[in-house]
This record gives C-alpha cells, structure tokens and sequence, in this order.
C-alpha cells in the first residue's frame, strides 16, 4: 500500500508540473486504468481475483463439526452425500448443499467407500515376461459384422506374445467356450505343448472363465491369467491384433456367410504370419520368429548395413549404423519397479 501511495503521489507531481498522464504512467510502467482503479477504491483493499479472501458464507467450526457428526452417524456414514441430501430434504432438513458436503468429506479424508462391507478392488495382473515361443499365450473373441444388421459372427484368436504369431483362430456363429477350448486343445497338439509350458492369458469374458474352458486349461495344465474388469490395457496384445485385422485396407467392414469370413480370414493370418514384417520384432515376420529365424535375418541386416558404411562412410556422419537389436525379452503388463517373472517360472 505504501508503494502504491508512493505511486500516485510522483505521478500527481508529474501532473502537476505540467506532464500528460498518459507518458507519466508510460514512464512508471502503470496502466491508466489501473491509476483510474486506485484512486477510485475507497478502502484501498486489494482487490485483485487472487487475493485470498475469507466468504462472508464460511460455515463455522460449529456447523461443520455438526454437520461431519450427521453424516457420520449410523444413519448416514454408509452412503454418499448425493444420498445423504434427497434424504435430508424428505425429512423438511437443509445443512448444506451436495458440494459442501463432499468438499468437507475430502478436507476430513473421509471421501472414499462408505459402505460397511469390503468395496471391490481388483489387482493389477501379475507382470510375466517371455523368453522364447510358446511360452506367453494371449486370447480373445471379436465381433464380425454381417451384412444383416444385428448379426455378427465371432473372430476366435491365439497369439503367441513372444513371436506375434497367430497360433489358432476360427470364425464362429456364436460366442461358446467349447468352441474355445476345442481350438485350444488342437493348438498345444500341433506345437507340442507339454504340461505346465505356457500361461494363458485372457480378459474376463463369460467364455474365458466359463466351465469348458476352465476345464481343458486344467486338463492340459495351462496356467491362467486374467486382466481386471474393463480394462483393455491389460490384453493389449490382442486388443492391437484386432486393429491391425480389421483397419487394413484389405478388410471388407462386413461379410455375407459365415464361410466367407472364414476364407478371408485364412488368407489375412497367412499373410499377416509370413509376410508381415512386424515392428515389435525389429521387423521380421511373426513366423520367422516363431521358428528362431529372426536372429540370422537380423545379424545378416548388421552385416549389409556395417559394409555399407565402410563402402560410403561419408553417408553416416560418424553415427553408428542401425542395430537390427534382437528382441529378447517381451513382457506383458509390466510394472516399474517390480521384478518380472519369467513365463515359464510362473508355470512351474
């Protein structure tokens, strides 16, 4: 305040001494309306938007502590203030508006489950990793639209997480678990699974914990795991395959039969299996992987690529060449600072 004072008392005497306000302010870096603001404020308080003042409506100690009681007691502790005010009303009471009373439940930390039983909580998946080919498997069902409105048909898809292939798919009619745990059975017999070799990894769809398919993991010993409830994140192997079958350009949007989902579906996992370079992998083929090619195809890439910068060095600026890295380690749901367990030691 006395700096303002100050202020306005050289700016005055500039006026006076013959000078235009408007220069005078230019000089002392003031705006003529804030000059015009200062002179009009009568109590000279601060009146600026941040200027941290105590509403003239604060609730006092007593009413809040009155009012913490009330929603705490036996009648009220169990629900929520959008529970409490209809409440209140019906009863012809009023103590505060919905917002008040969740601003005081989050200043007295009491803003969370109300209820008197356990409230739901769903942990995170455990965080495997994968070292090799069949040892991560990953799972799911999608929609396939028909060209009648309101039927679909149903994409069944296993992915090997460590090498992107498409181990076993079928189109069906419906969602089934015995669909599910038939393909599953034929998979390990062609890769020769043996017991306790891979864990299986699904969302928590009616078809992924019903009985059939529980059943079959049992018989083969595959180890289960699950994501939490609507989170997409935690099967995003599978959720990303989907994106990449049904955003192709190739993709027809709808199908007339099930058999020409089945036809076109065999074409885009052949194709997508040996002849597409995958960038997860340093861009070999899912196949290739699969059959532990990939690391000759990328040590040969190394070897084009350190040759041609001893042919024209000058094209490198002194960088070094790509690495053509081999992927040894894929993991799923992974979490900071929490170590990983191998697929295998999570069978065993």
């Amino acid at each position: 305040m006395a700096q303002r004072q100050q202020l306005l008392g050289l700016l005055d005497e500039a006026v006076c001494a013959g000078a235009r306000q408007h220069k005078a302010c230019e000089t002392l870096e003031l705006s003529e309306r804030t000059v015009q603001r200062w002179r009009q404020s009568d109590d000279q308080i601060d009146q600026r938007r941040d200027n941290k003042r105590t509403p003239h409506n604060k609730l006092s100690d007593q009413q809040v502590e009155q009012i913490m009681d009330l929603m705490n007691s036996p009648a009220y502790r169990d629900l929520a203030p959008s529970q409490i005010v209809p409440r209140l009303a019906d009863e012809g009471r009023y103590v505060a508006s919905e917002s008040t009373l969740y601003r005081l439940l989050r200043q007295g930390e009491q803003l969370q489950h109300r209820h008197a039983w356990k409230s739901n909580h769903h942990t995170r998946p455990q965080p495997v990793v994968a070292r090799q080919a069949n040892e991560l498997y990953s799972w799911d069902i999608t929609y396939l639209p028909s060209t009648v409105r309101g039927i679909f048909f149903y994409l069944y898809v296993y992915i090997d997480i460590f090498s992107r292939k498409i181990v076993g798919w079928q189109v069906y009619e419906c969602e089934n678990g015995e669909y599910a745990a038939a393909l599953l059975k034929d998979i390990c017999q062609r890769e020769a699974i043996a017991e306790n070799q891979i864990v299986l990894h699904s969302d928590n769809g009616s078809v992924m914990k019903g009985t059939s398919m529980r059943a079959m993991m049992q018989m083969l010993k595959i180890i289960p795991s699950f994501s939490r409830p609507s989170v997409s994140d935690d099967n995003a192997y599978s959720e990303a395959w989907f994106r990449t079958a049904k955003y192709t350009p190739r993709y027809p949007g709808r199908f007339d039969t099930l058999y020409e989902a089945r036809e076109y579906f065999e074409r885009f996992v052949q194709w997508y299996n040996e002849e597409h370079c995958h960038s997860g992998i340093e861009f070999v083929t899912p196949a290739q992987r699969h059959r532990g090619e990939d690391k000759l195809i990328l040590a040969k890439r190394k070897q084009v690529y350190e040759c041609a910068k001893a042919q024209y060095p000058e094209r490198w600026n002194g960088r070094d060449t790509r690495k053509w890295q081999y992927v040894s380690e894929v993991l799923l749901n992974p979490e900071k600072g929490k170590t990983i367990k191998p697929a295998l030691a999570v069978a065993a």
